[in-house]
């Protein structure tokens, strides 16, 4: 056994594994589709569609009757948290000493983070993209006679009535880059501040500021995540995957496999980035091993709507 295989199991370095792990999701992946924690890689949760929706039960019992029961039934779904893993080798030459040593694995560790964080929020934009389809287009040019607020606020009340979840539910805005450079500077949102005249104040919102003018007061977030489209040896072809779009969603921060959020991402309890170590066959190199189990799923399609703040 090596010098790094002490260190990974040590009970510090699988804290800052999992430590960076989260820091490097946090941002947008765990804002779509907030994580569960879940005892078994395999088990039910709730689907809400036009065939199923969310109903508040009548909890009142008769004398010597039963209790309503909330159970799941064969049309809900099951997740299945697959493992993922990522190995990052260290080559024997590196470990000269042990405290050098604890930081060649800590830069393993934030590395493997920081591509598994980018892995995963490009499953959960995706898997959100498709699930909501093309969305509504808007002319979000500067001048437009559109109140972009005043459209967004129109699908936030959408999204809470497809949820039916009272004040419980939260409700989250993420703009794309594109989406959110137009919604700062067009006139209209301007106009709400400074009562719309220049000062020596910034005119053009935060993103915290503009959701104050929201209904609700919503929580938000930019997607900066970018993907080369093009094949190896093309010249690369990259864009942001929202860009123009904006996602209203309804979402809790901690939710359960029963509440009606619109995606969530089932993660096995205490097995998020699991560091690791084992020796390569020619004895040059140690592997510093990062694994995990998780399934994103949508889990209430309709309690999503998009919004495409176009260029005209």
């Amino acid at each position: 056994m090596g010098r790094l295989a002490d260190l990974s199991t040590n009970e510090m370095a699988r804290q800052y594994a999992q430590g960076a792990a989260q820091s490097a999701i946090q941002p947008v992946a765990d804002f779509l589709a907030p994580p569960i924690e879940v005892s078994k890689s395999t088990g039910s949760y709730k689907i809400y569609d036009e065939k199923s929706r969310f109903h508040i039960p009548d909890s009142r019992r008769a004398l010597g009757g039963r209790a309503t029961e909330l159970v799941f039934n064969v049309s809900d779904g099951t997740y299945n948290c697959l493992p993922h893993s990522l190995d990052v080798p260290i080559d024997k030459l590196e470990e000269i000493e042990s405290e050098g040593l604890e930081n060649v694995f800590q830069e393993a560790a934030r590395a493997a983070a920081e591509v598994g964080g980018l892995e995963h929020e490009d499953t959960v934009i995706n898997g959100a993209l498709t699930s909501v389809g093309s969305g509504t287009d808007l002319d979000a040019s500067a001048a437009s006679a559109i109140d972009l607020i005043d459209k967004i606020d129109e699908q936030i009340i959408e999204v809470l009535k497809v949820a039916k979840y009272g004040s419980l539910m939260g409700v989250g805005v993420l703009f794309g880059v594109g989406a959110f450079r137009r919604f700062k500077n067009h006139l209209k949102v301007i106009a709400r501040y400074n009562g719309g005249k220049k000062s020596s104040q910034m005119v053009a919102p935060t993103i915290d500021e503009a959701m104050g003018l929201l209904i609700g007061n919503p929580e938000a977030r930019i997607s900066f995540l970018v993907k080369d489209t093009a094949g190896p040896g093309l010249a690369e072809s990259v864009s942001f995957l929202l860009d123009e779009a904006v996602l209203i969603f309804a979402r809790m921060g901690s939710p359960s496999r029963r509440d009606p959020s619109f995606m969530k991402t089932f993660r096995l309890a205490g097995q998020w980035m699991i560091p690791d170590s084992y020796s390569r066959d020619d004895g040059r190199v140690e592997v510093a091993k990062f694994d995990w189990s998780e399934d994103v799923k949508i889990t209430n399609s309709a309690a999503c709507k998009r919004l495409n703040f176009n260029a005209s």
